[in-house]
């Protein structure tokens, strides 16, 4: 690692062998917590690479444990998190309502590092039990359209760097590789990123994949469509900027959309949204990022059509549904 370190600082980028040893070597324990720190650090200071970032997922994916879903053609939606912005569990809760609208869902996700409650923080607070058993998971998927990938059961390399994330409390690459190594290969994803520098990795690294996927970043800086702002949309057929009238039917204030101080607010926050009694801007938050993913399935012309789907599946019911299903088969 010394000799790795010292090459980056000179300012050099890594390439995309160079960057796959390195953290196949990180699964394998042969560094210390010094030497990750000071690795992650570089990246704090400069852009990772194209090459870096495939090099770096590459190795993950190959140590990972897989998840085989056969015909099942699931669904993730995922942020980069990392936008400083403290809102409350937005692609977690558009994921119950896309699974409420009958798309199967496989929500990839991790403890918040660099924010407060993160999916796994909400999950786990919820009373899902995190496993890698295909068996378990298929059977989630089939009954309830829904299962929860924790990312460090299927991603032992991650384990390491676990602590480090949590106590630099600052976004890493590592946020950046989440949406990327979701163990089941899923035929949909949509990603929300904090930057259009960042949007533009994820573009050409999404294209070589045979999968529909939407990037989505609002250009305030939220890694979501907040509503705050207009939202910048990339899909392999290109790029297209809405308002948030044309998204969610309102703008709002960022205020509105605040994510509590505990994972325990965060939890009782995204419950009174899912019960259906959220706010107008936090629901109409939440239904827009869930219909700009349902709009990239073929059950969706357009997205006026993607939005009634996922208000309906709000507001009947259907996506707390979902979660009561997924919690009564917990073992």
């Amino acid at each position: 690692m010394k000799q790795t370190l010292n090459y980056l600082f000179e300012h050099k980028t890594l390439s995309s062998e160079h960057a796959r040893q390195i953290l196949l070597d990180l699964g394998k324990g042969a560094f210390n917590e010094h030497e990750l720190s000071a690795f992650m650090t570089v990246y704090l200071m400069r852009t990772i690479t194209i090459e870096e970032l495939m090099g770096f997922r590459d190795a993950l994916l190959e140590l990972c444990v897989p998840i085989d879903f056969e015909e099942r053609k699931v669904m993730d939606i995922v942020g980069t998190g990392g936008d400083g912005k403290n809102t409350f569990n937005i692609s977690t809760l558009s994921c119950f309502i896309v699974a409420g609208a009958g798309q199967p869902v496989a929500k990839h996700g991790s403890y918040g590092a660099s924010s407060i409650s993160g999916a796994s923080n909400l999950m786990e607070s919820l009373g899902y039990k995190f496993k890698n058993d295909q068996a378990s998971l298929r059977m989630e998927i089939d009954e309830t359209n829904m299962c929860f990938l924790h990312a460090p059961v299927f991603h032992p390399a991650l384990k390491a760097v676990g602590p480090i994330r949590k106590n630099l409390k600052v976004r890493t690459f590592f946020n950046m590789l989440g949406p990327m190594v979701n163990p089941s290969n899923p035929s949909y994803q949509m990603v929300g990123v904090y930057n259009l520098e960042i949007a533009r990795i994820y573009n050409y690294l999404l294209q070589g994949q045979d999968r529909q996927f939407s990037i989505v970043h609002s250009l305030d800086g939220y890694d979501e469509i907040s509503l705050t702002s207009d939202v910048k949309l990339i899909t392999a057929e290109g790029e297209k900027i809405f308002t948030p009238t044309q998204l969610g039917g309102m703008q709002i204030d960022g205020k509105e959309i605040w994510g509590g101080e505990t994972v325990a607010e965060a939890a009782s926050i995204f419950m009174h949204i899912l019960k259906g009694e959220g706010t107008p801007a936090q629901h109409a938050v939440v239904t827009a990022n869930a219909a700009m993913a349902l709009y990239m399935t073929p059950a969706y012309n357009d997205y006026a059509t993607a939005f009634e789907a996922a208000k309906e599946s709000l507001e009947s019911g259907k996506a707390l549904g979902v979660l009561t299903s997924l919690m009564a088969i917990q073992s």
